[in-house]
């Protein structure tokens, strides 16, 4: 791929208002240095600088729900108006995964037709956990139901998961835990049969899956060795496996695509640089 052609589909924005909601919220970011700075100038700079032809931009962790439903859905609303605006400023240039006020499932279908519908964003993003719970779980059901109506593209990005916190020791979230938590909350979409009852949404999984690409051949092997898992067989599990996209920021060292190589194909892996 030429730099000329080059789309990074993990980018996040900073805005000033999202900044403060998450510091009021005493959710430190997940850098011990603080928020990097951002701006769409400084976007721009460094997407020119490096060559980046156009750039996907979304919310990263923490999301936007702190606690209050209603405050939730105003701060997505937000986000997402200003991400839609930097599309219109630029339309070469960006393009948005929506974030929505999950763990609100009512408030987050309702941002799902907004985004969709009325902003025309690019898809939505999801963190892989909200709280205790993961996104493969039973409740966000309506979600996966509302993307596939729309055949949505899905960016799916880590989160800090409470109990991770409760284990890690001396050592920063975004060395092991986020990637954990993306491969927990994939697995648990492949074996509930997420990405088959609903095979409309296309699924971009943040950090090339995070350890899926290595446990993979251990997943397909769950009906051989449990027999709660007969419903999946291991050729079902690696084609859904295959129907998803992978971006490779941080996850692009030999030995991250050669177990990547052995998933999927090269046209289902995409680049992604997880600016700033």
């Amino acid at each position: 791929m030429s730099a000329k052609a080059c789309i990074d589909v993990h980018v996040h924005v900073i805005p000033s208002f999202y900044r403060d909601a998450v510091v009021d919220s005493e959710r430190a970011p997940s850098i011990s240095s603080g928020f990097p700075e951002w701006s769409p100038e400084r976007a721009l700079e460094t997407m020119d600088r490096v060559g980046i032809a156009a750039a996907i931009n979304s919310i990263s962790q923490p999301g936007v729900h702190f606690g209050d439903d209603a405050a939730a859905r105003h701060l997505a609303r937000r986000c997402n108006d200003v991400m839609a605006q930097l599309i219109a400023d630029h339309p070469r240039r960006f393009g948005a995964f929506a974030v929505l006020p999950l763990p609100d499932v009512n408030g987050a279908c309702a941002e799902i037709d907004y985004a969709l519908n009325r902003l025309k964003l690019d898809g939505i993003g999801l963190l892989a956990s909200y709280g205790e719970a993961f996104i493969s779980d039973s409740e966000f059901e309506p979600i996966f139901a509302a993307l596939d109506r729309h055949a949505a593209t899905v960016f799916i990005h880590p989160n800090f998961h409470p109990r991770s916190r409760g284990i890690q020791k001396n050592m920063a979230a975004f060395l092991t835990e986020f990637p954990i938590d993306t491969t927990r909350a994939v697995a648990g979409l492949l074996v509930s049969g997420v990405l088959e009852r609903f095979p409309n949404i296309r699924f971009i999984l943040a950090h090339a899956g995070g350890a899926l690409p290595y446990l993979s051949w251990r997943l397909s092997l769950g009906p051989l060795i449990d027999k709660k898992y007969e419903h999946i067989s291991p050729e079902r599990l690696r084609s859904q496996l295959r129907r998803c996209y992978f971006e490779v920021a941080q996850a692009s060292g030999p030995a991250v695509l050669s177990c990547l190589a052995e998933i999927t194909s090269l046209d289902h892996v995409l680049f992604g640089a997880d600016w700033p």
